[in-house]
């Protein structure tokens, strides 16, 4: 009898929610890494797909290995591949522990690989592009734990000088007067690992416009487990989604024995499960996909 052959690993999720991809593996305890192409950005690096090299900054939101893993790789191929030094944005207290992982390898391959640290605590910004920031907030974890936003700031002119012309506006500025405000616009919130903590209601998170969730544990018996563990529960998200007003949440962090059709029914419980997309059900992700390249082509044929 011929042996059979080794399983197959998980494959890529992927979902599209104009103007961004969301692309990614995560499986609870395993591995999590999750990807913005449009914001040059990855959420976590517990292993290292080949596509995660082309995101130059990686955020960090915790030391498990599940989700630090695959960050050696990650910098050094960056570096070998020719890509740039790779920038690992975390949390402050994982700097050294994060830095003397890096020194461990300098005597095991004979070599230093380069790569930016950015400690960055939750309330603090660090800009990823023009106008464009990364800001932490602080989740609830069994180690010190924070998730991200994404904001981009727009200045906007005050109402009181509308109508005015730019030789009065540039005026006004000469002479010291403020005469915009700048406006917060939330891109995309990740939460790590977390149980349900206040942070997850802020405004930070309840505004984005794409939501990126743990969602662990679907079964009603798992409940304490959640708890101990400290993660969320499909019964945290119904209290949660009701605040969000986001229209595409994604779910990830699946555990393995979160049978997905048991999550498509857990959600379509919840009023507001119809926005929760799981990375990880390429199925019904490919049929959506499917219909928005359909919609598209439809628009160009009717133009």
């Amino acid at each position: 009898m011929l042996p059979k052959p080794p399983p197959r690993g998980p494959r890529t999720g992927f979902i599209y929610e104009p103007p961004y991809r969301i692309q990614g593996e995560s499986v609870a305890g395993e591995h999590t890494v999750i990807q913005v192409p449009e914001l040059g950005l990855n959420f976590d690096m517990g292993n290292c797909p080949r596509w995660a090299l082309a995101a130059g900054v990686t955020a960090i939101s915790h030391g498990h290995m599940d989700h630090i893993g695959g960050l050696p790789y990650y910098l050094s191929q960056r570096n070998f591949q020719g890509m740039g030094v790779g920038t690992v944005v975390c949390p402050p207290s994982l700097v050294i522990p994060l830095r003397d992982m890096m020194k461990s390898w300098i005597a095991l391959e004979r070599q230093r690989t380069p790569f930016e640290l950015v400690g960055l605590a939750p309330g603090e910004e660090w800009e990823l592009k023009p106008d464009v920031f990364l800001r932490p907030f602080e989740t609830s974890h069994t180690v010190p734990s924070q998730g991200y936003c994404v904001v981009e700031k727009r200045k906007k002119l005050k109402p009181e000088f509308h109508g005015l012309s730019q030789e009065q506006l540039k005026t006004l500025r000469s002479g010291g007067t403020q005469i915009t405000d700048i406006h917060e616009h939330i891109h995309v919130a990740y939460t790590g690992d977390t149980q349900l903590c206040p942070a997850l209601m802020h405004p930070d998170v309840s505004t984005a416009k794409v939501v990126i969730t743990e969602c662990t544990f679907f079964a009603a018996d798992e409940r304490k487990r959640a708890g101990a563990g400290k993660h969320l529960h499909v019964e945290d998200l119904r209290t949660l989604l009701s605040t969000w007003e986001s229209d595409c949440v994604v779910a990830i962090h699946l555990s393995r024995r979160s049978n997905i059709q048991l999550a498509r029914e857990e959600l379509d419980r919840i009023p507001e499960g119809r926005k929760v997309h799981i990375l990880m059900d390429g199925p019904r992700n490919s049929v959506r996909y499917e219909q928005q390249v359909h919609n598209a082509e439809s628009r160009e044929t009717e133009s």
